[in-house]
């Protein structure tokens, strides 16, 4: 059976578009894992880490932890809990795999990261809004766990622990 001249065309189309997918698909939404190591913990939501030999600011996508060190908000409510908690989570050192959604950096240029611990993969943004210490907060574009984190949220409060009790 002989192939029309068109199919081969279409074929060789669609060949190419799954190629050009699978290898570019992740310019903006990178599913590979980046190793890192944490160099500091700076609050609840944003650590310093070495990557790809250069030290980047990093902040927690999908949540948001109380304030300690806003020049105005100041001090709130289980802020030194949330970042005491996120120090214990990840001292200087730990292996982490991290990972980008749609945007790269915020306005502060701070890398955008979810964050996992290596050898355990704990996925840190989520564990925070698991055990209280952080809420979901919505930084679209970047969506990509923000059913987990309100299903997290809801189940925290529920426990009524962390936050969710020490903050009414």
């Amino acid at each position: 059976m002989r192939m029309h001249r068109s199919n081969h065309l279409l074929l060789l189309f669609l060949f190419t578009y799954a190629l050009l997918l699978s290898s570019c698909s992740n310019e903006s939404v990178s599913t590979s894992p980046n190793s890192a190591t944490v160099k500091k913990v700076v609050d609840g939501d944003t650590i310093d880490i070495a990557i790809r030999g250069k030290t980047e600011r990093v902040r927690l996508i999908g949540i948001n932890t109380p304030e300690t060190k806003h020049p105005t908000k100041g001090v709130e409510c289980f802020g030194p809990e949330a970042s005491a908690y996120t120090e214990q989570l990840l001292p200087v050192g730990t292996a982490l795999r991290v990972e980008r959604d749609v945007e790269a950096r915020d306005k502060y240029g701070r890398l955008l990261l979810y964050v996992y611990i290596a050898n355990s993969n704990i996925f840190v943004n989520l564990d925070l809004v698991m055990n209280g210490y952080a809420r979901p907060m919505v930084f679209e574009p970047n969506t990509a766990h923000m059913a987990d984190f309100a299903q997290a949220a809801t189940q925290a409060e529920l426990r009524n622990v962390g936050l969710w009790q020490a903050c009414r």
